[in-house]
């Protein structure tokens, strides 16, 4: 069972789209969208700061434990910062865009109002987008718990074999091999076979358990050595498929 961390591409796509819609917005506005890109590529360093110091600093540290005080301080603090820098960023415009004149300039550059209410704007609307995927990611999260608990009540893998009902207990299971049509689990009291698919057998198995081959499913707990291309379980040496390396890696790690 694995939750899978944030994806870089959600951000990149999310701060691509605001570029864009406030090049088109202030560019409608000012008459001259190549001026209004340049000018908003010049303010997107501070909205990312402004942003990701926001979500990931002051809200976990300070909003979620409750510190609504030093949370309030903290956030009127990086409002301020936030402006001083726009400032800048706006005299920078000042003579780059607007050649030492403000005459003809686009009024709404200098508008600090209106630029700390659509940088706090788009801090808020990302808040909200991360918070959504939190919540998705949370939920994710403890529906695999409970199904990993459930897997984990009966401790015995249920196969039939030979028309026989067997009960394998779990820590007795070296490793599951997949041949052709039907499957063999080799254990500390022998091997055993039966009619399975090893992909199907693989979704109902608890997180003791990890798949590192398209023919292999082993038992993380009997492991002695590994290495990229191979785990050695028991007396048994295997190979780690390729497209499973980098997940047997990050999961091996992490035991």
């Amino acid at each position: 069972m694995t939750v899978k961390s944030s994806n870089p591409y959600y951000h990149i796509i999310y701060w691509f789209l605001v570029l864009i819609t406030i090049t088109l917005v202030f560019g409608s506005s000012w008459g001259n969208s190549m001026a209004a890109f340049y000018f908003v590529c010049m303010l997107l360093p501070i909205v990312l700061g402004t942003s990701y110091f926001f979500n990931y600093i002051l809200v976990p540290r300070f909003f979620i434990p409750k510190k609504y005080l030093k949370f309030s301080l903290y956030t009127f603090y990086t409002m301020v910062c936030s402006l001083y820098l726009e400032s800048i960023v706006i005299m920078f415009a000042y003579v780059y865009l607007g050649n030492y004149s403000f005459k003809g300039f686009p009024p709404n550059a200098s508008d600090t109002v209106l630029l700390a209410v659509i940088l706090y704007l788009l801090v808020f609307i990302g808040s909200v987008l991360l918070m959504i995927k939190q919540i998705k990611e949370s939920q994710a999260l403890v529906k695999a718990l409970l199904e990993e608990k459930e897997k984990m009540k009966t401790a015995v893998l249920e196969i039939k074999s030979n028309r026989k009902l067997l009960k394998i207990p779990y820590d007795e299971i070296i490793y599951i091999e997949s041949l052709s049509d039907y499957i063999k689990i080799n254990t500390t009291n022998g091997a055993f076979t039966s009619k399975e698919k090893i992909s199907k057998l693989n979704e109902s198995l608890p997180d003791m358990f990890i798949r590192i081959h398209r023919s292999y499913i082993i038992n993380k707990s009997k492991i002695l050595s590994h290495s990229y291309s191979e785990v050695e379980v028991g007396v048994f040496t295997l190979t780690i498929g390729r497209s499973y390396r980098t997940d047997v890696k990050q999961q091996l790690t992490e035991m």
